[in-house]
This record gives C-alpha cells, sequence and structure tokens, in this order.
C-alpha cells in the first residue's frame, strides 16, 4: 500500500511538471522545491533546536501562527522552522519574521522523508489541520520525534472511516496526539480506536482576536464611513459581486466596501462596470472623495481584516465557489455573516447559523431578505452583533491548550 502511495505522489509530481511551462502557481511549485535541502543544510544551526511547524497554504499558517508566535515567545532558545505545501501559502509567507527558516516541503516520497528528517533532526513537529503525509509520519515515529496535528477536522466520508481504511488508520497512531476543532472529530477518532484526542476547538479564533486588537486605523475608510451603515463584501469572487451589487444599486440606506479576492485590473473593472452608484478605488482616491462616494473598492491586498472593524453587515464571498473564506475575521468585530451555500464543510460556519449569527442564502432573492432586515431593523442587527462577538470569544483558548502540551515536552 505504501508503494501505491508513493507512486501516487510521483504521479501528481510529474502531472504539475507537465503543466509548469503554463501554469505560474504549478511553476513556482516545481522550482521551490528544487533548492531545498542544500537551503537547509545551509541555513540550520547544528548548535540549536528546531521546532517544525508545517501547513498546507495561506489559511493552515493563519491557523497554526498563534502556536508559532507563542512557542517563540515563551521558548525563544528553540528555533522555528516552517514549511509549506502550496505555493500560496509560501509566496504570501516567505518573509515571515516569525520563523527562522521558511521553505517547501519536497514532496512525500521515502526518501525525501528521510533526508528531510536526517537533516533538520526536528524537536518536534507540529502539522496544521489536514496534514496526513504517510512517509514523513512514519520517519517522525521511527525517531521517536514527538508529533502533533493541530485544529484538525474529521468527516464520517474520510477514508480513514470506511471499510478498506484499515491501513490509513494506522497512520493516526503516528502521532503523540490530536487536537481537534469538535466532538463530532473526536467521537469519529475513537470509534476507530484512536483515543490520543483533545477537543481545543480552532486556534482561528485567537488569531482573529490578535488581529483585531493590532487593527491599524485607516483614514480613508473612516472617511468613507462617515455615520453610514457599511456593508462589506471581503473576498469577492465575480458570482457574489453579480448578487451583492444590485443590491446596493437598489438600495440607498447603506455604503458597500468591495474587497475582491482578485485585484487584478481586469476584475476591477468587471466590478465598475455593474456600479450605477458613485464609486471610488482605494488606491487612487483621497479622503474627501471617499467621503462623498457610496462605494470603496479596495483594490490592493493586505487590509481586509483592519476594513472589518469598519462595517456593520459582512457578506463573506466564495460561497459560489469551492467554499468560503474566513467568516471569523470578521465575526470577531461583531458583525453578522453572510454568505453563499457552499459552507457545510466549514464548521464554524454551521456554529455561527446555530448561534444565529450567520445567514447562508442560495440566490439572490434570499439575500434580499437578510440584508433587508439586517439593515432596516435595527433590533435583529444589534442582537445579530452581538452574538456574532460572543461566538468568538467564547471559542477563544485552542492555541493555549496545544502550546500547554507542546511546551510539557520542551521542557
Amino acid at each position: 500500500m505504501k508503494i501505491l502511495y508513493t507512486i501516487g505522489v510521483l504521479v501528481y509530481k510529474y502531472i504539475i511538471l507537465s503543466v509548469s511551462p503554463f501554469n505560474e502557481k504549478a511553476a513556482k511549485f516545481i522550482a521551490g522545491r528544487r533548492n531545498v535541502f542544500s537551503t537547509l543544510k545551509r541555513d540550520l544551526d547544528p548548535d540549536v533546536k528546531y521546532v517544525w511547524v508545517h501547513a498546507a497554504s495561506l489559511g493552515e499558517f493563519e491557523q497554526g501562527r498563534p502556536v508559532i508566535e507563542t512557542i517563540r515567545r515563551l521558548h525563544p532558545e528553540y528555533k522555528l522552522l516552517l514549511t509549506f505545501f502550496s505555493p500560496s501559502g509560501y509566496e504570501v509567507r516567505k518573509n515571515y519574521q516569525g520563523a527562522d527558516i521558511i521553505t517547501y516541503l519536497p514532496m512525500d516520497t521515502g526518501w525525501n522523508a528521510r533526508k528531510f528528517i536526517r537533516i533538520v533532526k526536528p524537536s518536534v513537529a507540529i502539522f496544521i489541520k489536514y496534514e496526513f503525509w504517510i512517509n514523513y509520519l512514519s520517519q517522525l515515529k521511527k525517531h521517536n520525534i514527538p508529533t502533533y496535528i493541530v485544529s484538525a477536522i474529521f468527516r464520517e466520508s474520510q477514508t480513514f472511516f470506511k471499510w478498506y481504511g484499515s491501513w490509513y488508520r494506522k497512520l493516526l497512531k503516528n502521532y503523540n496526539r490530536l487536537f481537534v476543532q469538535d466532538q463530532n472529530s473526536m467521537d469519529l477518532l475513537n470509534s476507530i480506536g484512536v483515543r490520543n484526542v483533545t477537543i481545543v476547538g480552532d486556534t482561528r479564533c485567537d488569531r482573529v482576536v490578535e488581529i483585531a486588537r493590532q487593527a491599524k486605523e485607516l483614514p480613508i475608510i473612516e472617511a468613507f464611513k462617515g455615520e453610514n451603515k457599511i456593508v462589506v463584501a471581503g473576498s469577492s469572487w465575480q458570482k457574489d459581486e453579480n448578487l451583492i451589487i444590485p443590491y446596493f444599486n437598489r438600495n440607498k440606506n447603506f455604503k458597500l466596501i468591495i474587497a475582491p479576492h482578485q485585484t487584478d485590473e481586469n476584475h476591477i473593472r468587471e466590478i465598475i462596470e455593474k456600479l450605477k452608484r458613485p464609486y471610488v478605488r482605494y488606491t487612487q482616491t483621497t479622503e474627501e472623495e471617499a467621503r462623498n462616494a457610496d462605494c470603496l473598492i479596495i483594490d490592493c491586498i493586505g487590509l481586509l481584516s483592519a476594513i472589518y472593524r469598519y462595517g456593520e453587515i459582512a457578506y463573506i464571498g466564495g460561497g459560489f465557489g469551492a467554499g468560503i473564506h474566513n467568516i471569523l475575521e470578521a465575526a470577531v468585530y461583531g458583525m453578522p455573516v453572510i454568505f453563499g451555500p457552499n459552507h457545510t464543510k466549514f464548521r464554524e460556519a454551521v456554529e455561527i447559523i446555530d448561534s444565529g449569527a450567520g445567514f447562508p442564502f442560495n440566490n439572490e432573492e434570499e439575500l434580499t431578505v437578510i440584508l433587508d432586515e439586517l439593515l432596516n431593523n435595527s433590533q435583529t442587527l444589534a442582537k445579530t452583533s452581538a452574538i456574532a462577538g460572543e461566538f468568538v470569544s467564547s471559542n477563544c483558548g485552542a492555541t493555549e491548550q496545544v502550546v500547554r502540551a507542546v511546551l510539557g515536552f520542551l521542557e
């Protein structure tokens, strides 16, 4: 079975390699792995112990970030090695100051895993959420290196819980402890004999609270808001904009901030063509111009988490595509969140709906009903805002539990 798995990994690699001349992300995936081992040999300090943290991409990194920074603060004598699988994580965070070495993770073959562990010799390994690399886990177990998975979510549809999943179930025994987000994950793991499980919730709650504390003031956003109600459409895609913009064009009782997921010029022009009310672009406006506009288009990246603080309602994009983006970044400010139908795989979305501060919809008519109620009924808006803030604060504390377990080993 392990041989078949490794063959699958190699096939995946060669597929990426074959499309890399025509795909920028694939090209970075291949190029970024060419010199990993030489980089590690050059940059690793042989006289220092390392904590290795692996995140698949940017979202997983944000979940692991509170753990990284807490370990760094409490145990400065250890250095941090951070690895990524995807270019969308590495390229954005390759200059992150919280880690000493940042690199791609070599493909999960037996040879790569043996060489990586032999060079790094990590004192502890921490994987974030969905990382089940068979060869790496085997090598970590072989060398008795304490290994954890953090903020994991398990579902009945996963191979671990199928009749043919016995080989995969054995992999879970390679973790010293699995820190999961919910009771359902723990119950599923217990049902297959995995007992080294602790429910801690989602470390992203700790992260968004910290981001909110550090959020910078944005004078242009402040001027744009004035005394108006603001709806923030965060990480929106074209299908999201096709729904929220017509509602905005028809209703004059609020202003709209659009922070699209893609900020290329073609997409910005598409947004502009749909607008029938005065707009400005963030990078091309002044406070005075923003004050007199009805729509503010965020045509740059890196501001969304700070922008949410100026809004009353958040429309979270992605619900008509692969899945919704981060709802916690908005909810931490006490904002009810609205999103499309592709949210069921996100525990926090399901739970915030149950709490009364999350509002899923399937079409323009349903979106209209939700926004009409929130914008026109001050009691509804106040109630759902309070629930959203409490939802985040009540789910904090995962980082402390994880770090306490890891530090118990480090000490």
